[in-house]
């Protein structure tokens, strides 16, 4: 069995062909090289964590790659040195400067960049005062090919951690919303617009925060959940080691007008055995054909 998952495995990452684009999304557990003031919450990512990520990705071999608890921008400068010498040159990048002072949204390209909608400043109201998204969105518009463009918005919605000052359920529950309407917006502007909404949601697929942003099934303005898995059908993406418990946490959704393009049997979640030296979570793939409703 453990040689047919190998062999299944090499199959599923391999490219088919030339025109295959491939997208990951990755939490990588706090890329910074210098740890914060508050050593606990952020310390200065081990570099045996970030060699083992460097190795996922390089079998993973993205074109596009969406990260969450990126640190500052000559961190994300280094990851993408190293990248580069591992031999994935990702030249073009985006990275968010949210509230949070700590962890970052950024994405790392092949393809040029040619419209930026980054929101940094998104907020709600809780008890009469306003509350900020602390990581924002990315939001990005990828000139994947000529006539065949790709957008992207990855979010990090609030941790599970409590806090004083407010419910980090209801938090979260604020932030999605803040993500459907900016959803709402793009898809009621351009409903065929090639759009990927992913990241780490902190939340399960039967809480609210998640409905709220798949939003009502049949509307030209949901998204849909790809519920990508591993070889063996395993979904969970993130371990919670103080509870030895695994949960899938992040997600793809993608837009009804990119689904024709996807490639679901080229794209799973990474089942190598090394992961935990890496993250705390588990990278999610997607394959994808970029011409405009071609045949599944």
């Amino acid at each position: 069995m453990a040689a047919c998952l190998v062999v299944g495995w090499a199959r599923a990452v391999e490219p088919a062909d030339e025109e295959m684009v491939r997208f990951v999304a990755y939490n990588l557990h706090n890329y910074s090289l210098h740890p914060t003031a508050d050593r606990k919450a952020s310390p200065a990512k081990a570099e045996r964590e970030i060699i083992a990520l460097v190795k996922v990705l390089t079998e993973l071999r993205p074109d596009v790659l969406g990260v969450c608890e990126m640190g500052g921008e000559e961190d994300l400068q280094d990851f993408q040195r190293r990248l580069q010498t591992a031999g994935l040159p990702l030249e073009h990048r985006e990275w968010v400067q949210g509230p949070d002072p700590t962890r970052h949204l950024a994405l790392l390209s092949k393809f040029p960049i040619v419209a930026r909608q980054s929101q940094t400043d998104l907020s709600f109201v809780l008890d009469q005062s306003p509350v900020f998204m602390q990581r924002g969105l990315l939001d990005v518009t990828l000139q994947v090919r000529e006539g065949y463009q790709l957008r992207l918005v990855g979010l990090h919605l609030k941790s599970r951690v409590e806090v004083e000052d407010a419910d980090q359920l209801l938090m979260r529950r604020e932030e999605a919303h803040l993500v459907r309407l900016h959803v709402d917006e793009i898809l009621t502007a351009q409903p065929q617009t090639n759009l990927l909404v992913y990241g780490d949601f902190n939340e399960t697929k039967n809480q609210p925060g998640l409905r709220e942003i798949k939003g009502p099934a049949g509307l030209p303005t949901a998204l849909r959940d790809l519920a990508l898995a591993d070889l063996a059908g395993e979904k969970w993406t993130y371990h919670y080691e103080p509870a030895d418990e695994y949960s899938r946490i992040d997600f793809v959704f993608a837009s009804p007008g990119l689904l024709p393009e996807l490639r679901l049997k080229r794209s799973g979640i990474y089942p190598g055995g090394d992961w935990k030296e890496a993250s705390d979570h588990r990278p999610l793939f997607l394959s994808l054909i970029p011409i405009e409703q071609a045949s599944r």
